[in-house]
């Protein structure tokens, strides 16, 4: 029989950390290049650093992505903007 790891709400459930607001940086591998965007909201855990993005900056990163996509750049680095 497996035994579940109890998860509690504001807790990372890798390590049991204490979750809060903060900001990630979101990294893409293209495979023609990368696209790098810093300062994205997130909750990150503050033991292990695991983060977690919500669904509407997931749609602004996705439209980034995209954007760079057809930009064909090697590197783009860009920030979340606000």
């Amino acid at each position: 029989m497996a035994i579940k790891a109890k998860t509690f709400p504001g807790h990372c459930p890798l390590c049991g950390g204490t979750k809060k607001a903060g900001k990630t940086t979101f990294t893409v591998d293209l495979g023609f290049g990368v696209v790098v965007v810093r300062d994205v909201p997130a909750t990150v855990c503050s033991q292990c650093g695991a983060d977690w993005i919500d669904d509407a900056t997931s749609a602004r990163l996705e439209e980034i992505v995209n954007d760079a996509r057809k930009k064909h750049h090697t590197v783009e680095v860009t920030t979340l903007p606000a």
